[in-house]
This record gives C-alpha cells, sequence and structure tokens, in this order.
C-alpha cells in the first residue's frame, strides 16, 4: 500500500466580510468568475460546479499565451458556511495525483478567517508552486470584496 505524501500547505487570510458572504464567494460561479484566476494575466473559462458531497466541480482558466489549465476534483464534504473539503486535481499532470484541499470558514470579530489546507503534493516544488497560486487567488478576492464586487 502506497504512503501517502505528507507535503501540506497552509494558509490563513482574513476577510472583512461575514463568513456566509465568503462561503458564497466560494461557491458561486458568479462570484468565482471573478476572483479565481490567479492574476489579471489569466481569464477564467469555464467553472462548472455540482456543490453537494459527491459533486464534481471543473475549473479552466486561459493563460495569455493561450494555454488553458483546468483543475477538477469531487466534493467530499460541504458544510455551509464552515466547510469545504474536495479533491483537487490538474488535467494533463498524472504526476500531481489527486491532492485533498480543505477551506474552513472562522468568525472572527465581524471578519472571517478563511484558512486553506492544501494536502497531500507529490513534493515540495508542488507545494511551493500551489502557495504562490493560492496566495494570488485569496489576494484577489480580498480585493473583489473591497470594491465590493462580491
Amino acid at each position: 500500500m502506497a504512503q501517502e505524501s505528507a507535503v501540506t500547505l497552509q494558509i490563513r487570510r482574513s476577510y472583512a466580510a461575514p463568513r456566509e458572504k465568503v462561503f458564497r464567494a466560494w461557491t458561486e460561479t458568479k462570484h468565482l468568475r471573478k476572483w479565481f484566476a490567479p492574476s489579471d494575466e489569466y481569464t477564467p473559462q469555464e467553472l462548472e460546479l455540482d456543490l453537494r458531497v459527491g459533486g464534481r466541480y471543473r475549473f479552466s482558466i486561459l493563460a495569455l499565451g493561450g494555454v488553458v489549465h483546468t483543475v477538477s476534483g469531487t466534493y467530499r464534504e460541504i458544510k455551509a458556511p464552515e466547510k469545504l473539503v474536495y479533491t483537487w486535481a490538474w488535467e494533463g499532470e498524472p504526476e500531481m495525483g489527486d491532492t485533498l484541499v480543505t477551506v474552513e470558514f472562522h468568525e472572527m470579530s465581524g471578519q472571517t478567517e478563511v484558512v486553506l489546507t492544501h494536502e497531500r503534493f507529490p513534493n515540495e516544488k508542488a507545494r511551493d508552486e500551489h502557495n504562490k497560486g493560492w496566495s494570488a487567488l485569496m489576494n484577489r478576492l480580498a480585493k473583489q470584496m473591497e470594491q465590493g464586487s462580491i
């Protein structure tokens, strides 16, 4: 039996918004489309959500050079507005395997702290690349919320 990788990433970020609103930003395509790309050099293309345990999601983003990056997975746990757990796999990169993402939403004095834990990376390089991506995404979410577009 293969041993699962212990290479894990955890990011914490606070948002000046109620957790129901932050949870919706993570679970509704109309909101995801506004922030779920690491920079303005990427354009969200396909955003499919079947938000239920066992349901699948699929996100595609188009890079400036014309390359499409697609990630998909299955929801393992949904506890609105507290927690999301889902698998994460890049299409066309089988060496990455299925990793696991847990997003927790904690109320903290009128703000929401999001704790994102991404587990089972095959190596530190993959973890570090995802750290850059997740950090950029969470910054973009903060900007959209500050602008009032979410």
